[in-house]
């Protein structure tokens, strides 16, 4: 595909995103659509925020747990981009008038305290990176209706990416056990789901290697300070407005949001 296809579909997202309105799935419309396409539209849509004023923080894992595969029917992990405008402080309700349909969904979050460059990065030497470990709850919005999409069309719409809040715990790698990391999911006071950081690749460490030796194939990097959030442990709830979507983990605090 051209780089008219990639601009041209870089606007449609765009427009989406700015407009509050979902649509179908760019495969309907492009089934030629491949993941090296998307991944140069995600790259174009962060190029134009970037040059609005926004600026990169981090990168986001999707669909790294069996759950949020099998819910989207997509079976493979993506990476996406996070920006400074995606950050939603705590306290702050979800921004509905600023979404289309988001849902929430808990995450096991890293901060960095080095750069982290593949090929060839590990478990073992992306947790050295690793600077400390928080709680978080992503709030999701796909651009497409009823969250209907192939691989191709969820990276070129960056991972669902929206908006993220993180935990007042942070705590050392050396600290837990993030495989047995424990989390409640609560949608107005009643427990709707559980998992544990093994549902993320086996250990979340295994999401940053893969987030870091996929941003390699690509000429990038994970940058020192950066936020990298391992990809959804459990499958997401809608936040509607009015109702509240708490995480509880078992060493890093609980994260709460309301839904506007």
């Amino acid at each position: 595909m051209t780089w008219d296809i990639v601009n041209h579909l870089a606007d449609i997202l765009i427009a989406c995103e700015d407009n509050h309105v979902d649509r179908e799935p760019l495969t309907d419309e492009w089934p030629e659509l491949d993941l090296q396409t998307a991944y140069a539209v995600q790259d174009e849509v962060l190029r134009r925020k970037v040059a609005a004023g926004q600026k990169v923080i981090g990168v986001k894992l999707g669909l790294t747990s069996r759950a949020k595969q099998q819910r989207m029917n997509v079976h493979a992990p993506l990476t996406g981009w996070l920006t400074d405008a995606m950050v939603l402080p705590a306290g702050v309700p979800v921004p509905q008038g600023e979404l289309i349909h988001p849902r929430a969904e808990p995450e096991i979050v890293f901060v960095m305290g080095a750069p982290l460059e593949g090929p060839g990065v590990t478990a073992a030497s992306a947790m050295a990176a690793v600077d400390d470990v928080y709680a978080g709850l992503e709030i999701i919005d796909s651009r497409y209706r009823d969250f209907r999409f192939t691989l191709a069309d969820v990276v070129a719409d960056n991972a669902s990416s929206a908006r993220f809040v993180l935990g007042p715990v942070g705590r050392g790698p050396d600290e837990l056990d993030l495989a047995m990391e424990a989390c409640l999911l609560e949608v107005d006071g009643v427990i709707v789901d559980s998992a544990t950081g093994a549902a993320v690749q086996g250990h979340p460490a295994e999401a940053l290697a893969l987030a870091a030796n996929d941003l390699a194939r690509r000429g990038l990097r994970i940058e020192e300070g950066w936020i990298v959030l391992t990809g959804g442990m459990t499958d997401a709830v809608f936040t509607h407005p009015g109702s509240g979507v708490a995480a509880h983990f078992t060493n890093l605090g609980s994260v709460i949001v309301s839904g506007g």
